[in-house]
């Protein structure tokens, strides 16, 4: 693999880690659970012991969140290894901001939102038929351990 498709790789991986921040705050759930392998498991930052294992079970998570909650996650130090032209791993460091949504439907209600919450993905990626998607996705909230 030459550096020019190496770049390509660490792009398109990239752009699935911010899609996915993206469409989880637009609450688009369907197209969320597709970011992912048929396959895959992903472990929430709030339970990272409790794997969520399946596509369909994801989508099936996701949808189960409360339609009061509004999100706002920012992505940053996105770091991708990557192992071969079909797998790559990532390292992202995240900020959650939410709160209950406000009565014009949009953004939080000020007085209702939470504290800041800091957390980390660990990903495994794979190329697929239909493009680079998580085969594995374990969020942890950041302490100092």
């Amino acid at each position: 693999m030459n550096d020019i498709e190496r770049l390509l790789i660490v792009d398109a991986c990239r752009a699935l880690i911010y899609r996915y921040a993206y469409l989880n705050d637009a609450r688009n759930f369907n197209e969320l659970a597709e970011l992912f392998t048929e396959d895959a498991v992903l472990c929430r930052p709030s339970a990272p012991d409790q794997a969520i294992v399946g596509r369909d079970a994801i989508l099936q998570s996701l949808l189960a969140r409360s339609a009061s909650t509004v999100t706002f996650h920012l992505c940053s130090d996105v770091l991708i290894d990557v192992d071969s032209p079909q797998r790559a791993n990532a390292r992202s460091r995240i900020l959650l901001l939410s709160g209950t949504r406000a009565v014009d439907g949009k953004a939080p209600d000020p007085a209702t939102l939470k504290p800041l919450l800091p957390g980390t993905f660990r990903d495994e990626l794979v190329l697929t038929k239909s493009g680079w998607k998580f085969s594995r996705r374990v969020g942890r909230v950041w302490t100092n351990d």
